[in-house]
């Protein structure tokens, strides 16, 4: 089920694997590790958040 889309998912992806990046390259927290969740939201397009509040993002086909 897909309730994350276009530009939703793009963005996703793109702030995780920033904040993925502060694991190896940067001030090297594990605070980065976070980046995990928006990477893996916009890769498999489901976020559960969304799926709890009843946001969906994702244009539906009829």
């Amino acid at each position: 089920m897909c309730n994350v889309g276009g530009i939703d998912r793009i963005l996703r992806v793109i702030i995780g694997l920033a904040v993925l990046s502060l694991v190896f390259i940067g001030p090297q927290t594990p605070w980065g590790w976070l980046g995990l969740i928006p990477l893996l939201t916009g890769v498999f397009s489901f976020c559960p958040l969304y799926s709890l509040i009843g946001v969906k993002t994702c244009s539906t086909k009829d």
